[in-house]
């Protein structure tokens, strides 16, 4: 694993949240709506979004089908509005307006898994997390972290990853498969982990 750390530091020496946000909430609104959908449609919804609704409050009184067109992009949107209007309105109710920074807290709103609150607990409160996407699922995989699932995998990765560097690491591996590691396609001639890399040497 100290390898793959190494050429994750030299690849992502400052690795970063790519979604575009002001405050915590404006980050969990933007990490429900990423679920199957990218990034950069997420920060393009967002972007005229968030100078529309910018509180809970708002959100929470806001018409499921007013945010149902705005959000229409990101794919899945019927859930997607309901769970955010279902979240902001805890979040008013039982939270006095403020995201909760915890993630058995955050993990109570609509719409919130394991994946969503270690983001937010991470990439918000500055916690320690590994989320686990498709991203780092599919890496780990490739790199010999063989797992049934995402959570089996962040279990795993929380084993070999010292505590401090979770954070960082889900940056990593979640660019390292979006630009190198990719789905399809994956650039692996220009990658130093080939050698233990079980997709490269399945490809050959």
């Amino acid at each position: 694993m100290e390898k793959v750390l190494n050429y994750l530091d030299k690849l992502f020496p400052n690795p970063k949240c790519e979604l575009k946000f002001n405050n915590v909430f404006e980050l969990l609104i933007a990490v429900i709506l990423s679920a199957q959908c990218t990034d950069k449609r997420v920060n393009q919804v967002t972007e005229k979004l968030f100078k529309k609704l910018k509180t809970p409050n708002d959100f929470a009184c806001v018409k499921t089908q007013d945010l149902e067109n705005e959000i229409k992009s990101c794919g899945f949107y019927h859930n997607k509005a309901k769970n955010i209007i279902s979240a902001s309105k805890d979040i008013v109710e039982k939270f006095n307006g403020q995201v909760p920074n915890n993630i058995d807290e955050l993990m109570s709103l609509a719409g919130v898994g394991k994946k969503t609150a270690n983001v937010v607990y991470a990439v918000g409160f500055g916690g320690d997390a590994i989320a686990v996407d498709t991203h780092v699922f599919r890496v780990s995989n490739r790199l010999g972290i063989i797992s049934k699932n995402p959570l089996d995998c962040e279990a795993k990765l929380e084993k070999l990853v010292p505590k401090d560097k979770w954070s960082s690491v889900h940056h990593q591996l979640v660019l390292f498969g979006r630009y190198y590691c990719k789905a399809i396609n994956p650039l692996c001639e220009n990658c130093e982990l080939y050698e233990i890399c079980k997709y490269y040497k399945k490809r050959k």
